[in-house]
């Protein structure tokens, strides 16, 4: 048999494996600097490792989540911009640890794509190690998968994990609301990671609008704003589980706030919600006037404004409010506790 032909190896098929190689040196760079105290290993090894502090913990409680940035992540590719979707990545799954009170203590990221482009993986990288840092979190590891012929070369997709951990004793879950609390929400950057999938159906499937298209109640141009990033809110809340009396904290993402805050309600209670009591950010007046969408589905598909709702008791809530003012956070009074059955209930008035 002959030499003919290109050499059948894994480039060949499709897979880059030096690629792959400078992108975790350059992944190195990015996550050197959220390394806190207890981690115990650097990116690159089969595993990672992470010493828990047994000093600050009586009983300590390991909390996890994991999640994904969805749709979000085309419009990133439609830009070309790479930079700020892994902070997205770390809101989505820091956010949802600290919604029990739990202080999140490492990430790892899992990116997959259909050809590693180490300058573009390393961008990414850089929006996570970021999220990471404003999360309080170090970013320990992670993984770079390629696969040609599964997704396009310019394709990529991204999924987190998170743990955190909290005294047993301190766990915040909900169980203690009742009639008079009251309910902070605190505010949005934008749409954060959710309602995508929506968005591009109703903006760009049809034509009618393009990604550098200037709108005139927006600040940016519609590309940019919609991928603006999320807040991320795990040190401010945080605080308040530290200074106040806070009984449930709500991650306002996919189902917005009317499916989200009743996860963290007792049955017996209703959240009445009162419209008009923070400010609703434009892209959502937009996106609900060109679509002609019901308020209701507004309320059930993106935060409207409203990133993390907190449930304080009466007396709190001056306290909390001040919290949040201090580690520069914009919070707002947004409703009550009432009797009820567990649901969201929306009322005309601030």
């Amino acid at each position: 048999m002959g030499n003919e032909g290109p050499r059948k190896d894994y480039r060949w098929a499709g897979v880059d494996i030096d690629a792959a190689s400078r992108a975790v040196e350059l992944i190195k760079e990015k996550a050197g600097p959220t390394s806190r105290p207890e981690v115990l290993s650097g990116v690159g090894g089969f595993s990672s490792l992470f010493e828990l502090d047994l000093s600050r913990h009586e009983k300590p409680v390991l909390v996890s989540g994991t999640d994904g940035v969805g749709t979000k992540l085309k419009l990133a590719q439609m830009l070309d911009k790479h930079d700020t979707v892994g902070i997205d990545l770390v809101a989505m799954c820091a956010d949802d640890v600290v919604a029990c009170g739990a202080e999140p203590l490492f990430f790892q990221d899992y990116i997959s794509t259909g050809k590693v482009e180490p300058d573009r993986i390393a961008e990414i990288v850089g929006g996570i190690a970021d999220g990471c840092k404003k999360a309080g979190c170090s970013l320990v590891g992670g993984e770079v998968a390629e696969h040609p012929g599964v997704m396009e070369p310019e394709e990529y997709d991204l999924a987190g994990f998170c743990v955190g951990v909290v005294e047993r004793d301190q766990i915040i879950d909900g169980s203690g609301v009742k009639p008079e609390d009251r309910v902070i929400g605190i505010a949005s950057s934008g749409l954060h990671a959710n309602g995508f999938s929506l968005v591009r159906k109703l903006l760009f499937d049809s034509g009618e609008f393009n990604l550098d298209d200037k709108i005139k109640e927006l600040a940016y141009p519609l590309g940019r704003e919609l991928l603006t990033p999320s807040f991320i809110y795990a040190p401010g809340v945080l605080k308040v589980a530290q200074d106040c009396d806070l009984k449930a904290i709500a991650h306002v993402t996919g189902g917005g706030i009317t499916d989200n805050l009743p996860r963290v309600l007792p049955d017996n209670v209703n959240a009445e919600i009162h419209l008009g009591s923070w400010p609703v950010k434009n892209v959502f007046t937009f996106i609900q006037r060109v679509g002609e969408i019901d308020l209701f589905e507004m309320f059930r598909t993106f935060n409207m404004g409203l990133g993390m709702l907190l449930v304080v008791g009466p007396t709190g809530v001056r306290k909390a409010l001040k919290v949040l003012d201090m580690n520069l956070y914009r919070a707002y009074q947004v409703g009550e506790i009432v009797e009820g059955e567990g649901h969201v209930r929306y009322q005309q008035g601030g």
